[in-house]
């Protein structure tokens, strides 16, 4: 299980690269790094034991191994890309929703993309939703960060201590799921805005 350095090619080493071995993490490391890239150029149709050995300069062996199923890579290489987003803290609601937009837009653009465009055959085959996959790399679990920013809003005075429902407090993040589909994961910053002022805001307060 070697790889090379400096003179690879999309399809794996060249001919002549010197090779170095990785071992442990960093080996796990370099296979998840390999299985998202070729999940995000090929989709999951492309997403095989051959492309992803090809591109992380090892074997299929070295894959089997670790990963006897082709989903649990996949689960486990999404695990990774859905990366927490740090909650901003301005001092404001407003400007905190805003800006956990901005960064959860920049951040998860190219995720979001392979969620709802790259994995139609994966849905297919294995009969789970977008929704059911969320649950099963824990996605569902770990993203409610409008609910914090609404609890340090009251804390602060800033708007009233009242029951929210659940919809309404993450509707920023359904919006822009939504938009990000409809554009192919680039969403313009005005629209951001319009989310957290002309929608999200004047749902909280009334």
């Amino acid at each position: 299980m070697g790889m090379t350095t400096g003179t690879t090619g999309p399809d794996g080493p060249r001919p002549g690269a010197k090779a170095t071995r990785r071992r442990g993490a960093e080996l796990h490391a370099a296979l998840l790094s390999a299985a998202w890239d070729v999940l995000v150029e090929k989709g999951y149709s492309g997403f095989t034991y051959d492309a992803i050995a090809a591109r992380a300069q090892t074997s299929r062996a070295v894959l089997y191994r670790r990963w006897p199923q082709r989903h649990l890579l996949l689960e486990e290489a999404l695990r990774k890309a859905w990366a927490p987003v740090p909650l901003p803290d301005t001092g404001g609601l407003r400007e905190d929703a805003i800006e956990l937009l901005r960064s959860i837009a920049a951040a998860r653009g190219t995720l979001m993309t392979v969620l709802m465009q790259n994995l139609a055959d994966y849905y297919r085959e294995s009969g789970n939703t977008l929704e059911d996959l969320r649950e099963i790399i824990g996605a569902a679990h770990r993203e409610r960060p409008f609910h914090a920013l609404v609890e340090r809003a009251v804390e602060r005075g800033e708007i009233a201590a009242a029951p929210r429902n659940d919809r309404v407090l993450e509707l920023p993040l359904d919006l822009l799921r939504q938009d990000m589909l409809m554009k192919g994961g680039a969403v313009p910053d005005h629209t951001l805005t319009e989310i957290i002022d002309e929608i999200w805001l004047p749902l909280l307060r009334r």
